[in-house]
């Protein structure tokens, strides 16, 4: 008898799991990263898989942001160093990408509807975030590019800059790698 009651006292538990969870909604709504030692928030809706450093196959006569193409579960992606291109590097670092990877560096893939092979190289990711985590908006800077579309402040006063990936890939200057 003890058996049957803790089967059906487990059940319960679970049918009002089940229960709570639908009722629930996800309210995560940004992937929090760090690069370059910047705070920003990638929407989720536009972030695709997050994938550890993998070997990296230099292209020559590319932007300096333009690391080179990884094969990442079969496929080709471009590989782009996204503190570089936040800070609109006009060389290239002497320093050599393998010689800046950490064990918290990461790949993270744009979405697959947003239609472009491309994976962003961070230094950290930092967790999720929902609106609720954040106390004001403040405008974009004025030397930020065109898909950092705002700046919100978290409770302990800490800046995050806000990307639009979508306006990211749009963007002709993204588009074309060549040096």
């Amino acid at each position: 008898m003890p058996k049957r009651q803790s089967l059906k006292e487990l059940q319960e538990r679970l049918a009002q799991r089940l229960t709570a969870a639908k009722t629930e909604s996800v309210t995560a709504t940004w992937l929090a990263l760090e690069a370059g030692g910047q705070r920003l928030l990638l929407p989720l809706v536009q972030s695709g898989e997050i994938f550890p450093w993998s070997t990296v196959q230099p292209v020559p006569y590319t932007k300096p942001w333009y690391v080179g193409v990884a094969n990442l579960r079969g496929g080709v992606h471009g590989v782009i160093d996204l503190a570089a291109l936040l800070r609109g590097d006009a060389a290239r670092s002497p320093v050599r990408p393998a010689e800046r990877v950490t064990s918290d560096s990461r790949l993270v893939s744009l979405h697959g509807a947003l239609g472009l092979n491309a994976v962003l190289w961070i230094d950290r990711l930092l967790g999720l975030r929902n609106p609720g985590a954040f106390r004001a908006v403040a405008d974009r800077p004025a030397d930020a590019p065109p898909y950092a579309t705002r700046v919100l402040i978290d409770e302990s006063g800490q800046s995050w800059l806000e990307l639009d990936l979508q306006l990211l890939v749009n963007e002709p200057e993204f588009l074309a790698i060549a040096a």
